[in-house]
């Protein structure tokens, strides 16, 4: 019963005069319930309105967070609609308890609230469209920084106008309290006054609501004093105004109890994420320091196991003997008996075989107590779990995990070894392919070796027979009597020059063989890590992408010791081209400053080309030459200076170039730095082939010791020569004396007509002066749509340079056919007389490119497909068998595939037109 009514009850039989009095005091008091009930009804969805805030912000930060941090994958969907609806439900639940809460305390933290939430947002969406572009792109510290600090202050935003409101609800209490006694109060006085009859049963009415309203009171202190987590509820059976504020009160323990969950939740899950991605932070520490398999197993297995809780683990590394593929123990973790466990497993071979196999991971809950005994000096027992990891790369297994525990694995464990194996078969393969580069290095050193050897043993040869020459001639002079023994001696001489014929021959052969040799596997290095080193896919961390630019780089390296040694015997036989025309030294100088100086910012020296005023602008020689010489006496001088400068002087002299020739005015190019300097007597052994001025192994400075002899040799050539001048401790001068004079307008053209058709050694590029010459824009414009769709025949028997092919015009759109040899290049052709283009490697068993190319020239719908050559065997008259075999154009390896996709454009725009 009401306690309007209650009243109404006692007094009914008391006078008018009264029962007015009552009536109006009652109705003011229910007037008073009815407000108050409205005010604690508005208070309480303004608490509910800020819970709800709370837990958004909450929501915001987590869901921005999850999607910030997985990268290398895309945002999913379900996140990021889920973040977006609670920015709009904050927003809304802000307006409405703006609306609703007109304190000036509480607009004020709302502004402030609306404010941080709007910087936050924009924050996240800024991250989140950089995340989309670029999903491997790792973000910045100050943004987590901010992101956090945002996070925070919102969060106490929320809390404080949650506070407030339960503030407001408490105040509105004790108001009503205070009402509702003053109310009592004045009925008290005129009760007393009027209503001596009825004052008993009011006194019982009054006790009763009392006892109702202490209860709630006591119930109120209770919640102030307790922590949130459990609140008390208070307990009113009859209905009326204090059991709506029962019920008021109720709804709002229990508001307060569900946000306490959730907030603990939270809590719980942010330390299980902070605790894994320091797991990972630790185990990606120990990859920079790894140098081999072995070391990456031992340092790994150690770190792994006690991180997770385990007692015992083995790593298992994928090992491949002839077909049969086996995973053998490389390292193990609290290994009772190495030498009675397996130390290797066939693929399918038991549980370890059996999860390469399948390329999933085994979990084992229930292990026998005679499985597996992990032991320590008190005593061994037997594990609880186990678990096994496939390590993939690629989709295929490269190494197996197995880890066993006294105690079941707990998902978050769990999760940190599938996070880290994710990683690890990545780096397995980096390791693994580091390694081949390195033997790789060591048999071209040796073979370089070996070159060195049969250098030195036909120098021997030619000196035996420049003495045996003069030993001739004496006998010669001395007697005419002994001509009989003269032709014989002229015979072991003729027959002592033909194995000297022979012997170059050999030489030549030898060098030919040996590029090929060397050249085919850096083909195929250096297209697939060109391939990697531009990450098309995106999929490569900035660690990885350095070490594809190191390959890249070192097998660039190789490439240019191989040149050099060509170049040598090429100078040494007489047969290296000169190709001379008019030179203009403002190019050489910008080519020249352009090529060193990021090398003198890099290594902090000065680098300044200076030029006589008064000086030509133009000369005649071979430009490529003479920046090869410039570009090897500038390399030198960079490499033996640690400080200081380097310069280039370029001026004009008057330099006798000997005994019988009088003075003639010479270009010199002074290459002078302020480095370690050159011994006197070092000086000219410098010049010498596989000498260096330092030629011990515990020398600081690298290289082959072929450089400055090359360029002495190709200054001969030119018609100059190089001096130098050296002391300890001051630097040296290397300078190139060249002749200089001035041209024509006929020898002008000469020589435009010779460097059009000239070949490049240095750019491993040959181009055909008989393919027509289209201009620029339309190949390059067009370049892509030309390649697009089109046929190519891939003619080659080494597969890793077919791989490597294959991989580059695949990326362009292009359709790709393999043979293998010349004879199956036919059968395939008359498989697909639709082939736009075809790519002929030379040197192959059963039938050769020549042959391959004779014989696909006589097919009629073939005579005029365009035919490129690739060859490993880049010597001097390659070019020309090619095109006579009747090759379109030739280029040859290691393949530049920018030249290569140029050449390919310029043959099919041709065969388009």
């Amino acid at each position: 019963m009401r306690f309007r009514t209650k009243l109404y009850t006692s007094i009914g039989s008391l006078l008018l005069f009264i029962t007015i009095i009552v009536m109006i005091l009652m109705n003011m008091l229910e007037q008073s319930t009815v407000k108050m009930n409205v005010i604690i009804n508005d208070l309480n969805e303004r608490i509910e309105i800020a819970s709800t805030m709370k837990e958004e912000t909450s929501t915001i930060t987590k869901e921005l967070n999850i999607m910030l941090k997985e990268r290398g994958e895309a945002i999913h969907s379900d996140s990021l609609n889920a973040w977006e609806n609670s920015n709009s439900n904050l927003q809304m639940a802000m307006e409405s308890l703006e609306k609703k809460d007109t304190q000036e305390k509480s607009q004020e933290l709302i502004s402030k609230l609306k404010l941080l939430h709007e910087s936050y947002r924009n924050m996240g969406e800024q991250a989140l469209t950089e995340r989309k572009i670029n999903p491997n792109a790792e973000l910045k510290a100050t943004f987590w920084t901010e992101s956090e600090l945002l996070s925070q202050r919102m969060i106490q935003m929320t809390e404080l106008l949650h506070g407030l409101q339960e503030q407001a609800m408490k105040n509105e209490l004790l108001r009503s309290k205070d009402t509702y006694n003053w109310a009592v109060e004045n009925i008290y006085i005129y009760l007393v006054i009027g209503l001596i009859l009825g004052i008993g049963f009011t006194i019982w009415i009054i006790k009763s609501t009392s006892n109702n309203l202490n209860k709630v009171t006591e119930v109120m202190k209770q919640a102030t004093a307790s922590d949130f987590d459990t609140l008390p509820r208070i307990e009113i059976t009859t209905k009326g105004e204090l059991s709506e504020i029962a019920v008021a009160f109720n709804k709002m323990a229990n508001a307060h109890e569900k946000h306490s969950r959730i907030e603990k939740q939270l809590k719980e899950e942010a330390e299980e994420l902070s605790w894994l991605n320091t797991k990972i932070a630790e185990i990606a520490t120990l990859y920079p320091v790894v140098e081999n398999v072995e070391m990456l197993a031992s340092m790994l297995i150690t770190k792994l196991v006690p991180m997770v809780g385990a007692s015992h683990g083995v790593f298992y590394l994928k090992e491949v003997e002839k077909s049969d593929q086996y995973l053998t123990r490389m390292s193990s973790f609290a290994s009772n008996d190495f030498e009675q466990e397996r130390k290797q497993f066939r693929f399918g071979e038991g549980l370890i075989g059996q999860c390469a196999l399948l390329k999933r991971p085994i979990h084992l809950n229930q292990i026998p107590d005679d499985y597996l005994k992990i032991g320590s000096g008190l005593g061994e027992a037997s594990p609880k779990a186990i678990m096994i990891l496939p390590v993939l790369f690629e989709d295929q297994v490269v190494a197996v995990i197995e880890i066993a525990s006294f105690e079941t694995l707990t998902p978050l464990q769990i999760k940190l070894l599938e996070e880290v194996n994710n990683n690890l078969g990545i780096k397995i393969n980096s390791i693994i392919n580091h390694m081949k580069v390195e033997k790789l290095l060591q048999e071209s050193q040796a073979l370089t070796e070996e070159l060195q050897a049969q250098s030195e043993e036909l120098q021997m040869q030619q000196e035996e027979l420049r003495t045996t020459n003069e030993k001739l001639e004496e006998q010669y002079e001395a007697s005419k009597q002994r001509n009989f023994e003269i032709q014989e001696v002229s015979a072991a001489l003729e027959e002592k020059a033909q194995q000297l014929e022979i012997s170059s021959r050999y030489k030549s052969e030898f060098l030919a063989n040996m590029s090929h040799e060397l050249r085919t596997p850096l083909n195929s290095l250096l297209i697939l890590a060109q391939i990697l080193s531009e990450n098309g896919e995106g999929n490569l961390t900035p660690k990885q992408l350095e070490y594809m630019k190191t390959i890249y780089t070192s097998g660039n390296d190789l490439l240019n010791l191989i040149n050099d040694i060509l170049d040598l015997a090429k100078v040494e036989s007489g047969k290296l081209d000169v190709i001379s025309k008019e030179v203009d030294l403002n190019e050489v100088s910008d080519f020249i400053y352009n090529q060193f100086s990021p090398i003198a910012n890099q290594k902090n020296v000065h680098f300044i080309i200076e030029r006589e005023s008064q000086l030509p602008t133009t000369f005649f020689t071979d430009e490529q030459r003479l920046q090869q010489i410039l570009k090897n006496l500038l390399s030198n001088a960079f490499k033996f200076t640690e400080s200081g400068s380097v310069s280039l002087q370029i001026r004009q002299v008057m330099k006798n170039m000997g005994e019988e020739h009088q003075a003639e005015q010479m270009l010199a190019f002074s290459v002078i730095d302020t480095g370690i300097g050159i011994e006197n007597e070092k000086q000219e052994t410098i010049f010498d082939a596989f000498r260096q001025a330092d030629g011990t192994t515990s020398r600081k400075y690298g290289g082959t010791g072929l450089g400055l002899s090359i360029c002495r040799e190709i200054a001969h050539i030119l018609g100059g020569f190089i001096e130098v001048s050296s002391e300890i401790g001051n630097g040296s001068t290397f300078t190139l004396y060249l002749p200089f004079g001035q041209i024509n307008d006929k020898l002008m053209q000469l020589s435009t007509a010779r460097t059009e058709a000239a070949v490049s050694l240095e750019a491993n590029y040959l181009v055909d002066t008989n393919v027509p010459v289209f201009k620029e824009e339309p190949i390059l414009k067009h370049g892509k749509s030309i390649l697009k769709n089109k046929k190519v025949l891939i003619v080659d028997d080494d597969i890793r340079n077919v791989y490597a092919l294959t991989i580059a015009l695949e990326n362009h759109d292009m359709d790709i056919l393999v043979a293998e040899n010349g004879r199956e290049a036919l059968e395939v052709l008359k498989d697909h007389p639709n082939t736009d283009l075809i790519l002929m490697d030379i040197m192959m068993p059963e039938m050769d490119g020549f042959e391959a190319i004779q014989h696909i020239r006589k097919i009629r719908i073939f005579e005029t497909i365009p035919i490129i050559a690739l060859t490993a065997k880049a010597m001097k008259h390659s070019r020309e068998e090619c095109l006579e075999a009747g090759a379109s154009d030739y280029i040859s390896k290691p393949i530049n595939l920018e030249q290569l996709f140029s050449l390919m454009q310029v043959w099919l725009f041709t065969k388009e037109g």
